[in-house]
């Protein structure tokens, strides 16, 4: 468990970063990570020991792990044995909820840019319902409609079909309509939420936004509007049909499950937290699925060639990994068989590292590929099946859910947990 000192520490540089006075690494290959941006010149991708340290959150190590296996009852799933979630914010804090009894819920969203999810966007839900399943706690999903539409050349009325279409995806994920709400922000604005909002506008300056975010003057005046929607839903009096009067105290505090990428909202949140009287979020973080093309970027939806998406077809899924997956392999057959394959670059065993459920056969992969004893197609042909067998079955789950199954988990209502 944190000692008090060590936490004092962090908040301090946590502060620190919040109004923009942290120093800044100045290597050349710095990694470029912001809430819509992700790059580095590395083909191992994101060092993410380093962003730990740059944006001040903390390692998510096997003392944590194994302290939440032991007040859950549950091993963890494989993408957080496996380091896929690396990183937390005051997890500690909820899992000291958890053994007391204490109420908290968990919060994430998605901001729809696509008709479709694609694997990286399926990542943190899928995650975020082994997450429910085991503490047994209200789960919040949120629709950044308003942010696509402040951010993409598209239309109100696109930005939110999108929002309802990626609802549908989210929710063959397996969520339970009675512990969850979704929720887009176009459609819900209720006076509390909003009341959140403002006065999360109250005690953020432009300076600070600017800082934290690199808003510029050329930038529309929405832009430096929505990080407070984004974090009003980290205070449970922003649904009050969910928490009711107790709610209204914002002392149950939340849990947020994202790509590390979304941490600049919810570090100016917990900055504001305590000003509003209000419990700080927690958060803990995933790595990116990289794009096809290697682990410089992570998969995007405005570049199709760089994805998996969930609608793909079984010919399209293989067609994309054997054309696009960038290889850890070696330019021949002998010289493979000689000196083997990189699975740190390898994005066929990247997706396996994600999503294959059994760690002796990852493991065997592992080992066989990088003494060449695997090759670059038979890899590629293992990754194919595991990605077209983890979107068959969101497909055919996918065909049971209606507007009607839509209009259930984002009616306003209460959901089955008392506090």
């Amino acid at each position: 468990m944190s000692t008090p000192a060590a936490e004092s520490v962090a908040q301090k540089v946590e502060e620190l970063q919040v109004n923009g006075v942290a120093q800044e690494a100045k290597e050349e290959d710095e990694d470029l990570v912001t809430p819509w941006e992700v790059t580095t010149t590395k083909a191992t991708g994101i060092d993410y020991d380093k962003l730990i340290v740059k944006f001040g959150c903390r390692k998510l190590d096997d003392d944590i792990i194994a302290r939440f296996e032991r007040i859950t009852g549950h091993k963890a799933i494989p993408m957080l044995r496996r380091g896929m979630f690396f990183a937390h914010r005051d997890f500690s804090a909820i899992l000291d909820r958890k053994e007391q009894g204490k109420p908290f819920y968990l919060y994430t969203g998605r901001g729809a840019s696509s008709g479709s999810l694609h694997l990286g966007h399926l990542v943190p839900f899928i995650f975020t319902k082994w997450l429910q399943e085991v503490f047994d706690v209200p789960l919040i999903i949120q629709m950044t409609d308003d942010e696509k539409f402040l951010w993409k050349d598209m239309k109100v009325d696109d930005a939110k079909k999108m929002a309802r279409e990626n609802m549908k995806d989210i929710i063959s994920v397996g969520f339970d309509p009675s512990k969850t709400f979704i929720f887009n922000d176009f459609d819900y604005m209720c006076p509390p939420f909003y009341e959140n909002i403002v006065k999360i506008w109250k005690v953020v300056n432009a300076n600070q936004a600017r800082s934290i975010f690199g808003f510029t003057p050329e930038d529309c005046m929405g832009k430096a509007a929505f990080p407070a929607v984004e974090a009003a839903p980290c205070f449970a009096s922003s649904f009050p049909h969910i928490f009711g009067a107790k709610g209204k105290k914002n002392d149950i505090p939340c849990l947020i499950p994202c790509a590390i990428d979304q941490d600049p909202y919810f570090r100016m949140c917990r900055d504001v937290a305590p000003r509003l009287k209000a419990s700080k979020p927690s958060l803990i973080f995933s790595t990116f699925l990289p794009a096809l093309q290697g682990a410089q970027t992570k998969m995007s939806a405005s570049e199709p060639n760089t994805c998996i998406f969930l609608d793909d077809t079984a010919k399209q899924i293989k067609n994309k990994i054997n054309k696009y997956a960038f290889s850890g392999g070696q330019q021949t057959l002998e010289e493979h068989r000689a000196k083997g394959g990189n699975c740190d670059v390898d994005i066929s065993y990247q997706f396996l590292r994600f999503f294959l459920d059994d760690d002796e056969k990852l493991e065997e992969i592992r080992v066989k590929y990088t003494k060449g004893e695997l090759l670059s197609g038979e890899l590629k042909a293992l990754a194919i099946e595991e990605v077209q067998k983890i979107v068959g079955v969101m497909a055919e789950r996918r065909k049971t859910v209606t507007d009607a199954t839509v209009d259930e988990f984002t009616k306003i209502r209460p959901l089955a947990f008392e506090y």
